[in-house]
């Protein structure tokens, strides 16, 4: 897409952008430091884009609660700047958010209106920065989404992979619940906002896009196993039995009305996500 302009270029949404806009630009660290959110918005300014998609954040849940210095500057402080630039251009942004700005109790689909109440660093710098976006003032939408898994980078399918892979029986917190999205998605969910929002400069706010069905991180588990031909027996447990320095939300469901009604964009099945990701890794072997 030309006139597209992200911040991000190895996570893994940026690189499932890079794959589907080949024309766009992609700022990463050595171009646009997320530390320095300053930067950030003379970048977005110097490059003077039709559309902004910001795909770059910090996302070391457990890190975090350690280092809320660096998490609020990339989380929070950056993507304001970026927001204030791009409404400065009078041109979209589009910037990602997670489930984790909710404090995931019940087990009702938060729709985008509900109450927020992070549990730890990392939503509560998410949250900022989605705060800070919206005061900007200008055309932009967020967009929540949870559960990330790609063939690119680090996250919970590839290492079950390799656990997997290892190990006769693995024990897979089964108390959290949550719609698993694939990256190619995600992206694919962006760049149809994206151009809708180049349309009607009407289109903007927050919004959920989650795969379905919502599943557990054991009934991911699951899948990912039976899928890949591993061997390898799930047993389910508690959040209580796996600590982490950041707590994270029980209940991650999100009700994803608002994207189907507004941009006719439905909720993908993460399994069919799942296999075309694992696909991808056996194609890169």
């Amino acid at each position: 897409m030309q006139g597209l302009l992200v911040f991000g270029r190895t996570g893994q949404v940026a690189r499932e952008l890079a794959e589907r806009a080949p024309g766009a630009v992609f700022l990463g660290r050595d171009d646009a430091d997320l530390t320095d959110p300053d930067a950030c918005a003379q970048a977005l300014r110097f490059a003077a884009p039709r559309l902004v998609i910001n795909a770059a954040a910090y996302t070391a849940v457990d890190r975090a609660e350690a280092e809320a210095e660096t998490a609020h500057l990339v989380n929070a402080l950056a993507p304001a700047a970026m927001a204030r630039a791009a409404a400065g251009l009078g041109v979209p942004l589009l910037h990602i958010s997670t489930d984790y700005v909710f404090d995931g109790s019940g087990d009702a689909p938060r729709t985008e209106d509900a109450p927020t109440a992070p549990l730890g660093v990392y939503g509560s710098t998410k949250l900022a920065g989605e705060n800070g976006v919206i005061d900007a003032g200008g055309q932009s939408a967020i967009l929540r989404t949870s559960w990330v898994f790609s063939a690119h980078g680090g996250n919970f399918v590839k290492t079950m992979l390799r656990l997997g892979a290892e190990r006769d029986e693995l024990g897979i917190v089964a108390d959290q619940v949550g719609g698993p999205t694939a990256a190619a998605h995600i992206a694919d969910a962006l760049l149809a906002m994206g151009k809708a929002m180049l349309a009607n400069p009407e289109r903007r706010g927050i919004y959920h896009f989650a795969g379905t069905p919502d599943a557990s991180w054991a009934d991911l588990a699951v899948e990912i196993f039976a899928q890949a031909r591993l061997a390898c027996n799930v047993r389910r447990i508690a959040t209580s039995e796996y600590p982490t320095p950041a707590r994270r939300p029980l209940n991650s469901r999100l009700d994803c009305g608002a994207i189907a009604r507004d941009f006719g964009i439905t909720r993908p099945d993460w399994r069919k996500g799942l296999a075309e990701v694992l696909a991808r890794l056996e194609q890169d072997r």
